[in-house]
C-alpha cells in the first residue's frame, strides 16, 4: 500500500476529533433523558455512522485495515446499535402504555 494512503494532516485530524467529541455530547445527553425520542434516534443515527464510516475505511477505501484499532469502533457501534434498537421496542411500549393511562 501507498504511504498517502495513510497520510492525515492537521484539517482531517481536528475535523475527526469535532465529529468524535459531538458524538460523544449526543450520546451523554441520551443517557440523561433516555426517554427523548428525538434525542434517542439521534443517538442511533450516530452509531449507525459510525458503523459506515468504519467499514467504508476498511471495505470501500482501503485505508484502514482490519486490527484492533479498527474492530473496536466497529464492535462499539454494532452492539451499541443491537442494543439501542432493543431498547426501542421498550420506549414504543411504554409510550403507548402512558398514553393508554391519559384517555
Amino acid at each position: 500500500c501507498s504511504p498517502l494512503l495513510y497520510a492525515v494532516n492537521g484539517l482531517q485530524a481536528r475535523t475527526f476529533g469535532v465529529w468524535t467529541l459531538l458524538s460523544s455530547v449526543i450520546r451523554c445527553l441520551c443517557a440523561i433523558d433516555i426517554r427523548n425520542r428525538t434525542l434517542y434516534h439521534i443517538t442511533l443515527f450516530t452509531f449507525f455512522l459510525a458503523l459506515a464510516h468504519f467499514l467504508s475505511e476498511v471495505f470501500i477505501y482501503h485505508t484502514a485495515a482490519l486490527t484492533i484499532g479498527v474492530m473496536a469502533p466497529l464492535m462499539v457501534a454494532s452492539f451499541s446499535i443491537m442494543g439501542m434498537l432493543i431498547g426501542l421496542q421498550y420506549l414504543e411500549v411504554e409510550a403507548l402504555s402512558q398514553n393508554k393511562k391519559k384517555n
